[in-house]
């Protein structure tokens, strides 16, 4: 099941919007951090918004899962990432939860 086009286009529009990324072609299997360089901070506004625009429930989400914390040249983290997609955050605007 995907969401109605509107509302993607929505999803894609606040995607843009935090990572500033408005060349590359957004795809469901878009990775957020991988390609999009969305983490951190960023990560957190990205989730917090969706949570918002799209009434998504995220009380059990657990951001060190999916993303790195901001970039810094003293610390080098080598943790192993579950790849977060866009169709993930689809999924969970279809469901009302992100887990």
């Amino acid at each position: 099941m995907n969401l109605p086009e509107e509302k993607f286009a929505e999803l894609l529009d606040i995607i843009r919007k935090i990572s500033g990324e408005y060349t590359l072609t957004l795809t469901r299997d878009t990775l957020i951090e991988e390609e999009l360089g969305v983490c951190g901070d960023d990560a957190i506004e990205l989730i917090l918004t969706v949570s918002k625009c799209f009434n998504v429930e995220i009380s059990g989400f657990n951001f060190s899962k999916y993303f790195n914390d901001e970039p810094n040249p003293f610390y080098n983290s080598n943790k192993i990432l579950v790849p977060f997609t866009i169709a993930y955050l689809e999924r969970a605007i279809i469901a009302g939860k992100l887990d």
